[in-house]
C-alpha cells in the first residue's frame, strides 16, 4: 500500500514516493514459496495490464477489491460465503500472498485473484473508472510515530481514488483500531463531497457482519485497543453536482 506514489508527468527523476508500507518479508515456509511459484499463474494478476474482470473470472459480477489482505482471512471467508461476487485483493508482503493462495486452491475457490505488488500502483494501472462495488480497507499501517503520520494510506489522494474506481452506490470500508487514525480517516474521507458516510452520526458504523474478527483485531484487543469501522457510499454524479 502506498499514500501517493504517482511522481506524475514532469516530476524530478530524483523524485522518491512516500510508501505507506515497508517490505518485510520475514520467514518464508517452504508451502508459501511453493504457492507463489505453482499458483501465483493461475490465481495472480499482472500488475501492468488493465483489468478485463469478465475475462479474468469468465463472469459479469459484483467485484469486491481488498488493500491489504494480510494473510487473506477476510477475503477467504468473504469469497467463500458469497459466491456471487468476485474478489481481487492486492498485499506486498509475499509470504501473505502464498498463504492465500494455498487456502484459496485448498478451497477450491474460483472468485478470488490476488495482485503481488503496490495497491496503489494497481488502482491507477489497472483498475478502470467505475469498475469495483466495494473497496475495502482494514487496519492498514497506523504509522503511529507523528513524523511517520505522512505515510498514511488514507488520505485525499486515496479519497479521490476511491471515488475514481468506485461505481455509484459502490461502498468504501474500512477498519482501523488506532483511535488518531480513526479520526483522520473520517476528517479525510468527509472532506471528499463524492463520498457520503453511511455513519447516522458522520463517523463510524457498527461491525459489518461480514468482516470477521481478524488476528490484527485479537491483536488489538489484548492491547486494549478499540476498532473503528468507517463506511462510505460514492455519490452519484448528478447528487454531486447537485449539492
Amino acid at each position: 500500500m502506498t499514500e501517493d506514489n504517482a511522481a506524475g508527468p514532469g516530476a524530478p527523476a530524483h523524485h522518491r514516493p512516500i510508501r505507506s508500507f515497508v517490505r518485510r518479508e520475514g520467514r518464508m515456509t517452504v508451502g508459501q514459496q511453493t504457492a507463489l511459484d505453482d499458483l501465483l499463474p493461475r490465481y495472480g494478476l499482472d500488475a501492468g495490464q488493465p483489468l478485463d474482470a469478465a475475462q479474468c473470472f469468465g463472469r459479469v459480477a459484483p467485484l469486491v477489491f481488498e488493500i491489504g489482505f494480510g494473510v487473506g482471512d477476510y477475503l477467504l471467508a468473504r469469497a467463500g460465503a458469497q459466491p456471487q461476487n468476485d474478489f481481487i485483493g492486492v498485499e506486498v508482503h509475499r509470504p501473505g500472498v502464498g498463504h492465500l493462495l494455498s487456502r484459496v486452491h485448498a478451497a477450491k475457490l474460483t472468485n478470488v485473484r490476488v495482485y503481488s505488488h503496490d495497491a496503489v500502483e494497481v488502482l491507477d494501472r489497472c483498475i478502470a473508472d467505475a469498475a469495483l462495488d466495494e473497496l475495502v480497507i482494514q487496519f492498514p499501517d497506523p504509522w503511529h510515530k507523528k513524523r511517520h503520520n505522512k505515510r498514511r494510506l488514507v488520505q485525499p489522494a486515496l479519497a479521490a481514488r476511491a471515488v475514481r474506481v468506485l461505481k455509484p452506490g459502490g461502498r468504501l470500508l474500512l477498519a482501523t483500531d488506532w483511535a488518531d487514525y480513526a479520526v483522520q480517516m473520517v476528517e479525510v474521507l468527509n472532506a471528499e463531497p463524492r463520498l457520503r458516510n453511511l455513519s447516522a452520526t458522520a463517523d463510524y458504523v457498527p461491525k459489518p457482519p461480514e468482516r470477521i474478527l481478524t488476528r490484527f483485531e485479537r491483536r488489538g484487543e489484548r492491547l486494549g485497543h478499540s476498532v473503528f469501522d468507517l463506511a462510505y457510499e460514492r455519490r452519484d454524479d448528478t447528487h454531486t453536482k447537485q449539492a
